[in-house]
């Protein structure tokens, strides 16, 4: 279930409603009064809850879900138990997409509040700029300050001794003790995801949050993406340089350092003490293991082993690049000197 803090329920719907919004064909018509509660991925529905399944990798997925209900196409619907209602569709993730607007609405800042909603709650000693919107249900630690412009979304929790730079955004997020936050960032909103639907891509709900642990740096005009469902979650003392882009459902563990203009890409684990140079990537799904070390425009795709560093595109183990490196100029310089450019 989405965190209450952020997200709204409006179910329960039933799933003759769920697939006429999801344009769907319910296969056993009985089951149409069954109710759903809630959207959740295959892996940790309930029987109140409402999955998709699109991805012939996750077959174990699909048939040991618990899920109420399931948007799979035809082909798929004998993966699925049969305590899981099946429904009919040619765009399994569309449809869920259409279904979670009818069971979930993200909370929103309430139109005619005062910029300091009267739900929210402030600890004595918290310092409030000019122009800061903060809205119901946020919680604000002692000693905390936030300049001017920054908007603190319904629910969002700021810890202790917290610095909040200008025209900062934050939703969706649970931020801990002393953690600094430069100009221009943006915390929790929603992470990219889209797929085809009938009438073409349309976006897919993201009901995840962003945790960040204490001490945490991030700079100026980085984003971090709330989950798809689990959350995105930055490890204690870790550093963020300015124009960095933590994409949704991402860990990054304690300690690691970010330079200017890294991305890592959506479900990516990244250890402890691991360090991104400027301008590195990272593809999605990966494991940057803890100590690793990832060279400045450095593209990544494939897993990192602790410790090691890599560097390059594609990124590869330093010492193997050195010697790509090496051997393609010796190559280069030698066609050079016989004059065959």
């Amino acid at each position: 279930m989405p965190d209450p803090r952020f997200f709204d329920s409006l179910g329960p719907a039933s799933l003759s409603e769920l697939a006429r919004v999801g344009v769907a064909e319910l296969a056993d018509a009985a089951l149409g009064d069954r109710q759903i509660v809630t959207a959740a991925p295959l892996d940790t529905a309930d029987a109140k809850a409402i999955a998709f399944f699109s991805d012939a990798k996750r077959k174990d997925a699909a048939t040991t879900t618990r899920a109420g209900a399931c948007f799979v196409r035809s082909e798929h619907r004998d993966l699925l138990p049969p305590t899981c209602a099946v429904l009919i569709t040619r765009h399994p993730q569309a449809a869920w997409a259409a279904a979670v607007a009818l069971l979930h609405a993200p909370r929103r800042h309430e139109p005619t509040a005062c910029l300091l909603h009267d739900q929210a709650l402030l600890e004595d000693g918290v310092v409030l700029s000019p122009g800061v919107t903060i809205g119901q249900g946020a919680r604000v630690g002692r000693g905390t300050r936030i300049a001017p412009g920054a908007v603190i979304g319904p629910g969002v929790v700021i810890g202790r001794d917290c610095v909040i730079g200008p025209n900062v955004v934050i939703g969706f997020a649970l931020i801990g003790d002393k953690v600094s936050i430069s100009a221009g960032a943006v915390i929790g909103e929603a992470g990219f995801g889209a797929a085809a639907g009938p009438s073409g891509m349309v976006d897919l709900p993201q009901l995840g949050r962003v945790v960040i642990q204490d001490n945490v740096t991030i700079g100026a005009n980085s984003c971090v993406d709330r989950g798809a469902f689990a959350d995105t979650t930055i490890g204690e003392n870790t550093k963020i340089d300015n124009l960095v882009h933590v994409a949704h459902n991402v860990r990054v563990g304690r300690n690691c350092v970010l330079a200017a203009f890294t991305g890592i890409s959506g479900s990516t684990t990244v250890g402890d003490g691991v360090a991104f140079g400027g301008k590195a990537g990272v593809a999605d799904h990966l494991n940057i293991g803890s100590g690793a070390s990832v060279g400045a425009a450095a593209s990544v795709f494939k897993d990192v082993p602790a410790g090691e560093t890599w560097t390059g595109f594609p990124a590869r183990p330093l010492k193997r690049w050195l010697r790509e490196t090496a051997w393609l100029s010796r190559r280069a310089g030698s066609r050079t000197t016989r004059g065959d450019e």
